[in-house]
């Protein structure tokens, strides 16, 4: 459902906006009369704002890579020299490359899952702190997911509780500066196939069976027994971002048909 002018006024960043998850809440926000912020290292994030634009909303794209504190910077200068603030940020870029078992990682596999899905949040936070606190408000919503208890990718777990504690410990420092952190811990969702895979090497057969473990436990243990859909993560998402949200900080929000990860 879309709540008009709910983002009214509202500069906006979302991070991992090209595709999936991403590309609903940028799509949904700008819906919502906000001026939104595409970051993303792939060039189809010129196609979710330019299909804002077409329905007469406000985008820009920064095309950088996240999992460095450049990039991040890189990101918010940019929405201080067009719209001169920034309101919320949106850290949305992450996901499991690899499901297998923790013992069949290599080093260099663990490396790039806690730099996927840990080190982007980190440097946006940091990188976008110094502006809200020149402003003293401020809503920063980070994407986690009940994957902190689950199996066949323990590095991104890891990853992603790191996104739990960072949300609870930078809410705690900087609730007193008008500057609200929460996130929402997605569960199992449907999503069509990814354009930009994160693995593009085909599955060994031993992959296959790890990743229908995944996919048995995520059902199994949604009360729901179902994945979500891109429109349900969305949803909880934008209601952290808003101002409907605006006696909450700190809190990781599980939304995987009733699986608290």
């Amino acid at each position: 459902m879309i709540f008009p002018d709910r983002f009214k006024d509202k500069i906006v960043i979302v991070t991992g906006a090209a595709q999936g998850i991403g590309r609903g809440v940028a799509l949904r926000i700008a819906a919502e009369n906000g001026q939104v912020i595409l970051a993303d290292r792939s060039d189809l994030v010129d196609e979710v704002a330019h299909e804002i634009m077409r329905s007469g909303g406000v985008a820009i794209t920064v095309k950088t890579d996240l999992e460095t504190f450049v990039g991040a910077q890189t990101v918010v200068n940019q929405a201080i020299e067009h719209f001169g603030r920034v309101d919320v940020l949106i850290n949305n870029v992450g996901g499991a490359i690899w499901m297998k078992p923790y013992d069949a990682f290599s080093e260099e596999e663990i490396i790039k899952e806690i730099n996927r899905s840990l080190f982007p949040t980190l440097w946006c936070c940091r990188a976008v702190l110094p502006e809200m606190l020149k402003e003293k408000s401020g809503v920063i919503v980070n994407v986690s997911s009940i994957a902190t208890r689950g199996i066949n990718r323990i590095p991104y777990s890891a990853a992603k509780g790191g996104v739990n504690a960072l949300t609870a410990s930078l809410a705690f420092e900087h609730a007193k500066d008008g500057i609200r952190v929460n996130a929402i811990a997605t569960g199992g969702t449907d999503a069509p196939p990814r354009k930009v895979p994160r693995n593009s090497t085909p599955l060994t057969e031993d992959e296959k069976v790890w990743m229908q473990q995944v996919v048995d436990q995520t059902k199994e243990r949604s009360l729901m027994g179902r994945y979500g859909t891109i429109d349900e993560q969305v949803n909880a998402i934008v209601f952290l971002a808003s101002d409907e949200s605006s006696y909450m900080t700190g809190s990781v929000i599980a939304v995987g048909g009733g699986d608290q990860g």
